[in-house]
């Protein structure tokens, strides 16, 4: 299989981005990296490219997938051939948000 053409809009810091970054490297696949958060241009790039304001966003062969997580990345990857099965384990989760975005652990209050 040739290697795609593959560009990632992406937060330095992110489970999001991190996810991405993970099925990318679990399918040997190499990308051109770009920091929406540290370079504006490159977030001015994604939301005219994209046509909306959330990362991640990948472009891969001239297809953008906007807003999406490690898991659709691969299924997107995996339903138009670009990469084959594999037994080889993502070394990050592949569907987790940023960790300032995860629900703190609440206790349950019951009323008497």
């Amino acid at each position: 299989m040739d290697k795609p053409n593959i560009t990632c809009y992406l937060k330095p810091t992110c489970g999001w981005s991190e996810g991405v970054r993970s099925v990318l490297r679990k399918h040997d696949l190499t990308w051109d990296e770009k920091d929406v958060v540290n370079n504006p241009e490159h977030r001015a790039e994604m939301i005219e490219r994209s046509g909306q304001m959330l990362q991640p966003c990948v472009e891969i062969n001239g297809n953008m997938l906007a807003d999406v997580s490690g898991d659709e990345v691969e299924a997107w990857l995996l339903a138009n051939s670009v990469v084959g099965s594999t037994t080889a384990e993502a070394d990050a989760p592949t569907d987790q948000p940023c960790a300032h975005e995860m629900p703190e652990a609440q206790s349950m209050q019951f009323k008497n």
